[in-house]
């Protein structure tokens, strides 16, 4: 029960993070928060995401990339220009870390305006800092795991990140339902999305990418909308008066 219990957790807070302030926020700019709360949410997104920690300021390139170009052959990663998943997550790895260490030259149109906390992202994303997280994860399995099958499981929480984002990139490119007409091959993968906190709703997204709510119709609930309409009541964030 305790590794179970370990697994949903670690879900849905790396998820958060991923979703709330990794996308939303850095990458899409749904709403704005001041330096105060942007170094706390770059603090829980370490501590969320632990040893697939993302760099809020890669991930943002990554993403405006991803619907500048999306499903061409410049789009970073895109099912219809890679063979199978693991090549495709491979592939944007590569492309992240390029990003991350600035060995790629970006157009300043998809850097504007991004969350970039330097000294923060060289500790959070050194392997020094990941292997204490793996470490971490590890030694909790050893402690309660109760059958040799648990420890299964164990290599998730070590790129629980890239695993996210790779069921949304791949799976909601190739498999769903599509609500909108757009230029891409997005898709909503399930009519009610508890699983994704929301992201299932790919092609909704795609065809209205700037607002908060990715859920369209009335059975469609999106669970961030609600805490960032909450945030905004609490003023740890502001939508802009459009999205309020």
């Amino acid at each position: 029960m305790a590794i179970l219990l370990f697994i949903v957790i670690h879900w849905f807070l790396s998820l958060f993070c991923q979703t709330f302030f990794h996308h939303r926020y850095a990458a899409h700019a749904m709403f704005t928060m001041n330096r105060f709360w942007e170094k706390v949410f770059y603090w829980l997104s370490m501590l969320f995401q632990g040893s697939s920690y993302l760099s809020p300021y890669a991930y943002g390139v990554l993403h405006r990339l991803h619907h500048a170009y999306a499903d061409t052959d410049k789009d970073p990663h895109s099912p219809k220009y890679h063979p199978n998943l693991f090549k495709m997550m491979w592939e944007t790895k590569t492309y992240y870390a390029n990003i991350f260490f600035g060995r790629v030259e970006i157009e300043d149109k998809y850097t504007r305006n991004l969350p970039n906390w330097v000294s923060f992202d060289k500790i959070a994303d050194s392997w020094g800092v990941r292997i204490f997280w793996v470490a971490l994860y590890t030694a909790f399995y050893v402690y309660f795991a109760t059958a040799w099958w648990q420890y299964l499981f164990l290599p998730l929480h070590f790129v629980m990140g890239p695993t996210q984002g790779a069921v949304i990139n791949y799976f909601a490119h190739k498999i769903g339902r599509i609500r909108f007409k757009v230029n891409d091959t997005s898709r909503n993968l399930m009519p009610v999305d508890i699983f994704m906190l929301g992201e299932g709703y790919h092609n909704n997204h795609h065809k209205f990418p700037g607002d908060p709510n990715f859920g369209k119709k009335w059975y469609e609930f999106d669970p961030i909308y609600p805490i960032i309409l909450l945030f905004h009541f609490l003023h740890i964030i502001r939508l802009t008066p459009a999205k309020a």
